[in-house]
C-alpha cells in the first residue's frame, strides 16, 4: 500500500487538462486510506479548498458528512479506520465557474487497485453518482440510486453529495434523514467498534 500511495501522489497523467482549466493547477492527489480500513469513503473529486490543503472534505461538506456519519474529526482522519479515497484524486478544475467531473482517466488507472489494497472494508460510503455508478454498476441517478438504499445495504450505503448546493434536496426527501441516517450511523459505529 504504502508504494501504491507514493505512486498516486506523484500522478501528473492530468496535467495538461488541469493547466487548461480556469485555475490552471498543477495535481495535487488527495486521498487517505490504509489497508486496516474497515470504512471507505468514496466521493467523487477535492475541490478548491481541499486541493489547498491536501486533507479530504476540509470544507462545509465535509462537516455535513461527519454529521451524517456520527463522526467527529479524530475519527473520520484516522486513516487506519476510515478510507477516503475519490473516484479521481485531484481536484478537476472550473469550467464557467463550475466543478468539472472527475476525469474517468484516474479511476482507470487507479481504482481497482486501491480497493484491492483495502482487504478489511466492512461499508462503503458512496457519496454521488459517480462513485455509485463505479461501485454499483447502477445507471440510474443519484435520487433513484439513494432512494433504493436498502437494496445495497449492509455492504455500501449511496449518499446524495453533502454540498450546500443539495439543501433543496434534502428538503424535498425528508426520508433520507428519517430513514436513512439513522442505518447510516449505526452500521458506522459497528464496523469501527
Amino acid at each position: 500500500m504504502h508504494q501504491l500511495l507514493a505512486d498516486i501522489r506523484a500522478c501528473r497523467l492530468c496535467a495538461d487538462r488541469f493547466a487548461a482549466t480556469e485555475t490552471e493547477h498543477a495535481p495535487r492527489p488527495v486521498l487517505r486510506a490504509q489497508p486496516s480500513a474497515r470504512l471507505l469513503i468514496a466521493g467523487q473529486a477535492p475541490g478548491m479548498k481541499v486541493h489547498h490543503s491536501g486533507l479530504p472534505f476540509t470544507d462545509p461538506s465535509g462537516d455535513r458528512l461527519r454529521d451524517w456519519l456520527g463522526l467527529n474529526s479524530e475519527t473520520f482522519y484516522d486513516e487506519t479506520r476510515v478510507a477516503i479515497v475519490p473516484m479521481a484524486f485531484c481536484f478537476p478544475g472550473y469550467r464557467k465557474g463550475s466543478d468539472l467531473p472527475p476525469p474517468p482517466i484516474c479511476a482507470r488507472t487507479w481504482r481497482r487497485q486501491v480497493i484491492e489494497a483495502l482487504p478489511k472494508i466492512q461499508l462503503t460510503v458512496l457519496v454521488g453518482g459517480y462513485a455509485q455508478k463505479w461501485h454499483l454498476g447502477v445507471k440510474t441517478g443519484v435520487t433513484e440510486t439513494v432512494t433504493r438504499w436498502r437494496d445495497f445495504s449492509p455492504a455500501a450505503l449511496p449518499l446524495p453529495h453533502p454540498s450546500w448546493r443539495n439543501t433543496a434536496w434534502l428538503k424535498r426527501n425528508p426520508w433520507f434523514e428519517a430513514e436513512l441516517l439513522p442505518v447510516l450511523r449505526t452500521r458506522v459505529a459497528e464496523v469501527l467498534a
